[in-house]
């Protein structure tokens, strides 16, 4: 009795925690356009976010499981073919064979992330759910989705320009982070990228676009799936519709009656 007491103490003080460090985190809903049952990616926004990722979020974090030629494929960012093998080339990969660095090519996966304290990015908007409602149950990511860009673009904006020192480590203030203080320095400043389309790369921009293109790196199928279930849903309607006629015509008459 006196260890059921204990665990239970216990895991209560856990739950009590996580849920401080839920209240704590500050993330907001968003309305980014591949939502919903019939929403999609937004081709020239997937675009910008691949440049976010290149010039800002590459240097230290990595997308280890998204190939490069996933680039091109209908439904992400589709990038001419020739584009997609130069932006290859800027990466290098060991090649299997010889042990040697080569140039990648579309073949090739992303790179792993530099820094051993750097999360890879490529199932992130995936792994961190922002909307989880009542504790035990599903009802903010059934109405509001998971959150995991959400999460991203709030990280993104949530720095106040605070910071500490602790143990030899510097954290900076984030409203969006669980214990409110985060090792990440802040990555984003306006016009830290030069957008080609001349969107004007304010910080909230960027981390809007970059955060849908995690989305992508992490559902690159989002669409598909989209359209499949879509189609399984009405041919699952139309086929009740079909057995409730055919029930009604050749089966109710019979019913109730004994031989």
């Amino acid at each position: 009795m006196r260890k059921f007491i204990v665990s239970a103490v216990a895991a209560l003080a856990l739950s009590s925690g996580a849920a401080l460090a839920a209240e704590t985190a500050h993330i907001e809903d968003f309305a980014f356009s591949f939502e919903g049952p019939f929403g999609k990616f937004d081709q020239h926004q997937l675009q910008r976010g691949l440049q976010v990722y290149t010039e800002v979020c590459s240097a230290c974090h990595g997308l280890k499981f998204v190939p490069i030629r996933s680039l091109s494929d209908e439904g992400g960012p589709e990038l001419p073919e020739d584009q997609v093998r130069a932006y290859a080339g800027q990466f290098t990969t060991v090649d299997k064979e010889t042990g040697e660095d080569r140039p990648s090519v579309p073949a090739d996966h992303f790179p792993h992330s530099s820094l051993s304290n750097a999360p890879d990015l490529s199932l992130m908007a995936k792994a961190r759910a922002a909307f989880h409602g009542p504790y035990g149950l599903g009802i903010s990511q059934l109405v509001n989705g998971i959150g995991g860009p959400e999460y991203i673009h709030a990280i993104l904006t949530g720095y106040t320009g605070e910071q500490k020192d602790e143990a030899g480590t510097t954290y900076y203030e984030n409203h969006a982070f669980s214990t409110g203080w985060i090792a990440m320095p802040p990555p984003l400043s306006d016009d830290a990228v030069t957008y080609a389309d001349g969107t004007p790369a304010t910080v909230e921009q960027m981390s809007e676009d970059v955060a849908a293109f995690l989305m992508w790196t992490a559902e690159p199928k989002l669409m598909a799936r989209k359209h499949w279930g879509f189609v399984g849903a009405l041919m699952l309607t139309l086929l009740s519709v079909l057995l409730y006629l055919t029930n009604k015509r050749i089966w109710a008459p019979h019913k109730g009656k004994h031989v």
